[in-house]
């Protein structure tokens, strides 16, 4: 009976000695995820797509907005024969900027946008959406001084053309010309969301889809750019 006491008991470690490896080891994994999503990052910010293309010295101007974390796209309202205001109307917003002659536009998940004005309002739910892939919005401001902008891209016409089409095919018009607004008061007078194509994730960032546009246009840009720095590094700074 002794020895078989000491044959259980020794079984019993064994199996928990086997399963404290096994949790170690989904541990190991799961701390490692975030570094391997890192190095993915810092890789494919350095590998260029279109990288043939060069800025023409004489163009169209367009701006990358740059607020730390998020990439806007900023485009003028009307220029080389295309209006911004046969499909957006200035009366979507409060109260847009006098003279606001351009336009910044942003995507980015649901609800990272409508339900998080600020960091204090972040929840696990929206986080477990940014990360895995909820609905994608699209964010409109109007603008005065695209100035502000981090950086500047000059485009020839036909790049400029394939960029704004990339741009507006990225809004829902199911069953209208225009885009459909979202019940939401916006960050402030000059900006609204509208209802967006598409999901938005850890893969599919806002910086991912302002990098995949300027890929459409045939601008050089990064393969792949989660976050900010990423994507704007590559272009001059703004004036």
């Amino acid at each position: 009976m002794a020895g078989k006491a000491r044959d259980w008991n020794l079984a019993r470690k064994r199996q928990r000695r086997r399963k404290g490896f096994r949790a170690r080891r989904w541990l190991l994994l799961l701390a490692a995820i975030p570094l391997i999503y890192l190095a993915a990052a810092l890789l494919g910010s350095m590998i260029p797509v279109n990288r043939a293309w060069t800025e023409p010295e004489e163009g169209i101007t367009v701006y990358l907005a740059d607020n730390g974390i998020h990439a806007d796209l900023v485009l003028p309202v009307r220029e080389g024969g295309l209006d911004w205001e046969q499909y957006l109307s200035r009366t979507d917003v409060a109260s847009a900027p006098a003279g606001a002659e351009w336009i910044a536009f942003g995507a980015g998940e649901r609800r990272v946008y409508l339900d998080t004005p600020t960091w204090w309002d972040l929840t696990p739910r929206t986080v477990w959406a940014a990360l895995t892939g909820g609905t994608r919005v699209m964010h409109v401001s109007w603008v005065a001084d695209p100035t502000y902008s981090a950086r500047a891209i000059r485009l020839r016409p036909h790049e400029y053309r394939r960029l704004w089409a990339a741009i507006r095919a990225e809004f829902d018009r199911s069953g209208s010309d225009r885009p459909r607004r979202i019940e939401h008061p916006g960050y402030g007078p000059t900006d609204a969301f509208y209802d967006g194509l598409g999901k938005a994730s850890a893969i599919n960032t806002c910086n991912t889809w302002a990098a995949d546009r300027l890929r459409i246009a045939g601008v050089k840009t990064s393969l792949w750019s989660p976050f900010v720095d990423g994507l704007v590094w590559r272009y001059r700074k703004a004036d």
